[in-house]
Formats: structure tokens, C-alpha cells, sequence
């Protein structure tokens, strides 16, 4: 089944209509999005001296002491670097959890993040839930890497309108040094372009080929076995791919990279970020437009890093945490989630306004709205289940952090 064609095909009629991404005005839309930070942070320092956040029974004590906080990959030290991706080979160590009547692929720690993801994924895209499932399994695995590998750092995140400005290979993220995660594949020649949407008639999206495509061919990662997936990856030429066996089988192979600055300026850039976060009033246009309405001719600010990191199983939107750069990608998702609910917190945080969809992918086939009561789970990978109520503040629940 292949996750972009399904969303083409389940788009409801009346669905948002969204246009293509305007043009990148850099310095001015990087010091907005600068300044929207800032407002985030002094908010939060507000909420975390309020004494009433303490006061939830069963939850830990979150105060502007010890709130941990998530810096940019760039920002952080070689070390700090080199302690982070040891931690995550660490973590592909370690025997999996999931059963293998479950996930038979599942041969590691890593790949328990990888299944459950797999196995949620048309319950956790296009719909209500969205924002704070990724909210927790980003801080689970996180967790996992400090309480099972000894990492004593908080999970960093990539700040997709940076990489757009210096290109992806010139990323500290991507320059495929010994302090990166790794760069880029090692390049195949001769490829068309990725299309989407148009098997479904609808306008076609064609997305630029990389400058690797093959195996990651430097830094921590260049090594690494990616064991499940794939299940629906984009390939050149309008192509997809899926294990015939399934994509929890084992399938062992090494991680591919296709990195695409193209790609990353076109649809994450400085513009693309700060209108996600100034232009939609309510959370429903919100994840909508960081996702990418099928047939509206943008993929988003989710859906742009996904392309440009590119490769396998990055293009796969169901076994994509298999590429250990999805967790930094991911940690931006909730960084923007998180400024945006400070602009408004009464609204965007604490109240039934700030979830809307419901507990299937774009409502197919149709489902319950997803409401604050609801629970997310982790199957094998992590726990315990949570309600949304408690995911949506990163000081409250079982959160407590900030981004810088």
C-alpha cells in the first residue's frame, strides 16, 4: 500500500486547499521565526513558575530549574555529537523487545521504535493524534537512550530552514564527518524524478533526485543495517517499492541517503516555517498544512524533510524512523508545534480546541474524533499508554523541556 497514493485517493473534497510554498525571504523570515521563539520561551518560563503545574498528582515536578533543554544539532559540541550517535548504535545493539511473531524483522532496541511506528502508521498521520503521538515517542526514545545507552544529553533536533541556507552536505548534520549523523549515499547516476499524485489525476509533484541515492558512505551511520520496511517507497520514475514478505519481515540492507537541498528549500525553508506558524488560527489548518494537503501541490514542512534526507527507508513514510536523522526531523516537528501552541496557550494547549481530526488517516476508513481522553500507545517499543490530556504541554505530564 503506498501511503502518498492512499492519501490522494481518501483526500476529502472539502478538505483545506493550501498553495505552493512563496518564495524563501530568508533574514527576515529566520529573525520572525527568531522572535516567535522567544515569546514561546518567556511563555513557558511563565507556565513552569506557575504553581499550580506542580500540583498534578502521580507527575514529576517540572520547574524552570530542572527543565531539560533541546538545542539544535549545530549548537551542540563535537562531544556532545559524538555522545549522541553513540548512544543510538548503542541502542542498535541491544536485542529487541517486540516478539517475533509480532515483528520478525525487529532484531534490535532500535527497531522496537521502528515496528511500532510501522504498525500505527495510518493511525498516526492525517489525524488528531498526530502532534502528540510524535510529542511522546520522540521523548521515549529519547528516554531510551539515556536510561538504556547512558546518554546524558536531551534529543537534538535539525532546523530544516538552516540546512536550507547551507545546503544539505554542508549541514553539520549531514556532512558525513565522525560528529555528524552521517551524510549522504553513494551517488547513482542516470534517475527521473519522484512524482506524486499523479496516478491519482491529480496535479503531479515532481521532486528532484539527490546527489547519493546509494549507501551512506561516511560518519557513525555508515555501517548501520536497516532490518524492516520497506512498505511504501518512493522510487524514481513514479515507482514504489514494498517487501514482498511484508514490512515487518527481516530485510536487512544498509541505509541509503539521497539528500535533495532542492527539496529542503523548496518546501521547509524560513518562509514555508514561519508561515506554518503565523498563518493557520486553529490546530486543524495547523497539522494539515505542516503535513501537506494531498493535491494541494505542497508535501509541508513534515513532508519536505522527508524527501530531501531522501533514500531508504527515508522516502518511506511508514519505516522512515529506521533513518536515525527521523528523530531529529522530528524533534523540529514538535520545536514548531511547540512555539505555536505559546502564541496562544489557553486555546492551543488547555483547551478542546487544541486537537481536531479523527483515528484514522484522513478519516479513512471513517472514525471517532480524536479527543483529549484518547490514548496513545507504543506497543513493544516503550510505555506506558497515555492520554493526550497529559502530552500537551511539554512542561506538564510526563514532559519536562524546552527548546533553544
Amino acid at each position: 500500500m503506498r501511503f502518498g497514493s492512499l492519501a490522494l485517493q481518501l483526500l476529502p473534497a472539502a478538505s483545506v486547499v493550501l498553495a505552493a510554498p512563496a518564495p524563501d525571504t530568508t533574514q527576515s523570515a529566520l529573525d520572525d521565526i527568531a522572535s516567535l521563539a522567544d515569546k514561546a520561551l518567556k511563555q513557558a518560563e511563565t507556565e513552569a513558575s506557575d504553581n499550580a503545574l506542580r500540583k498534578r498528582e502521580g507527575e514529576n515536578t517540572c520547574s524552570w530549574e530542572n527543565v531539560s533543554i533541546r538545542r539544535e544539532w549545530g549548537n551542540l559540541s563535537k562531544k556532545e555529537r559524538k555522545s549522541y550517535t553513540d548512544a543510538v548504535l548503542c541502542l542498535q545493539e541491544k536485542p529487541a523487545r517486540t516478539p517475533a511473531e509480532v515483528a520478525p524483522g525487529a532484531k534490535t532496541r532500535f527497531d522496537d521504535y521502528v515496528a511500532t511506528h510501522i504498525n500505527q502508521t495510518l493511525q498516526i498521520h492525517y489525524t488528531g493524534n498526530f502532534l502528540a503521538w510524535h510529542r511522546y515517542y520522540t521523548w521515549l526514545y529519547e528516554r531510551a537512550l539515556r536510561d538504556e545507552c547512558g546518554y546524558t544529553g536531551y534529543q537534538p533536533y535539525w532546523d530544516w530552514a538552516k540546512s536550507a541556507i547551507t545546503g544539505m552536505h554542508d549541514s553539520p548534520i549531514f556532512d558525513g564527518s565522525d560528529t555528524s549523523m552521517s551524510g549522504d549515499g553513494e551517488f547513482i547516476p542516470d534517475r527521473e524524478e519522484i512524482i506524486l499524485g499523479k496516478a491519482q489525476g491529480l496535479p503531479p509533484i515532481y521532486l528532484p533526485v539527490g546527489t547519493g541515492g546509494g549507501c551512506v558512505k561516511s560518519g557513525p551511520f555508515k555501517d548501520m543495517v536497516v532490518n524492516l520496511g520497506p512498505a511504501a517507497l518512493d522510487l524514481p520514475g513514479g515507482l514504489v517499492a514494498a517487501n514482498p514478505e511484508g514490512p515487518l519481515a527481516h530485510n536487512p540492507r544498509c541505509l541509503k541517503r539521497d539528500l535533495t537541498t532542492e527539496i529542503n528549500r523548496r518546501y521547509a525553508n524560513a518562509s514555508a516555517v514561519l508561515a506554518n506558524l503565523i498563518q493557520p488560527t486553529n490546530v486543524y489548518d495547523f497539522q494539515m498544512q505542516m503535513q501537506g494537503v494531498p493535491g494541494s501541490g505542497t508535501i509541508g514542512i513534515h513532508g519536505g524533510p522527508h524527501y530531501s534526507l531522501g533514500g531508504d527507508p527515508g522516502r518511506d513514510v511508514f519505516s522512515s524512523p529506521g533513518d536515525p536523522a527521523f528523530y531529529l526531523h522530528h524533534a523540529n516537528i514538535d520545536r514548531i508545534w511547540w512555539i505555536w501552541q505559546m502564541l496562544d496557550p489557553k486555546t492551543r494547549q488547555r483547551s478542546d480546541q487544541a486537537i481536531a481530526g479523527t483515528n484514522t488517516f484522513l478519516n479513512q476508513p471513517p472514525s471517532a474524533d480524536t479527543t483529549l481522553e484518547d490514548y496513545v500507545n507504543y506497543g513493544y517499543a516503550d510505555g506506558p499508554s497515555r492520554q493526550i490530556k497529559d502530552l500537551m504541554s511539554t512542561l506538564g505530564g510526563p514532559f519536562c523541556y524546552i527548546y533553544l
